[in-house]
């Protein structure tokens, strides 16, 4: 039998949009610019998800960047300008915004707020959603319960009728820390087998599996 809620939340790379070749593509422009060998694009797909800091950390690890501050500023550029090159939502993503238009939905994701905000324009969904807490929205990052508290508060809805859907064991972490239910979702860039040992509260092959659990 489904549950009842008031309120999605959805991660976003690797739930809501696959978002992994163009975050490769900056990544590696970056490195480039600074004169350092580039990563293959598999290895930055496991870089992704605490956020852009440590998404350049793992990349320029051991490879000898003098500013960091300023590779950031570089990465910015390329992001900016590559951001919508091969970005798209997931199949099925549509169809579950569609299904529960009723419901207040929100994105929860370490991604910048900048870039989220220009992602989700650009795909033309800015409309679908209620609230958009992005990576320097609150002092934490997920796996902080903060960014999912200033979700709730700022739509209304109270912990125990809303749920966070993500790709990362930082948003189950985050959904238990906040009292909200968790979904972790087997094909992002998650390791499927390292979500379901984090005891999430419910486990989707498919984003449409979520239809099934809530009404």
């Amino acid at each position: 039998m489904s549950e009842t809620i008031d309120l999605l939340l959805f991660d976003l790379d690797g739930t809501l949009a696959d978002t992994k070749e163009d975050l490769a593509t900056a990544v590696n422009l970056t490195l480039r610019d600074f004169g350092v060998p580039e990563h293959p694009r598999e290895r930055i797909y496991t870089f992704v998800g605490d956020g852009v800091r440590p998404l350049l950390a793992r990349a320029f690890e051991s490879r000898g960047a003098r500013a960091f501050d300023e590779a950031l500023a570089v990465f910015r550029r390329h992001y900016l300008e590559h951001l919508l090159d091969a970005t798209r939502f997931y199949p099925g993503v549509e169809a579950v915004l569609a299904h529960f238009a009723g419901k207040k939905k929100g994105v929860v994701t370490n991604k910048p707020i900048e870039y989220t905000l220009k992602l989700i324009e650009g795909l033309g969904a800015r409309e679908r959603f209620d609230v958009i807490v992005g990576g320097n929205s609150t002092p934490h990052l997920k796996p902080h319960p903060a960014m999912i508290e200033r979700a709730l508060d700022a739509v209304g809805v109270t912990a125990n009728r809303a749920v966070m859907i993500g790709d990362n064991v930082n948003d189950i972490v985050a959904a238990r820390a906040a009292g909200v239910r968790s979904v972790a979702v087997g094909y992002g860039l998650g390791d499927p087998a390292v979500l379901r040992a984090a005891n999430p509260d419910f486990f989707c092959e498919r984003i449409e599996d979520v239809t099934d659990l809530f009404s």
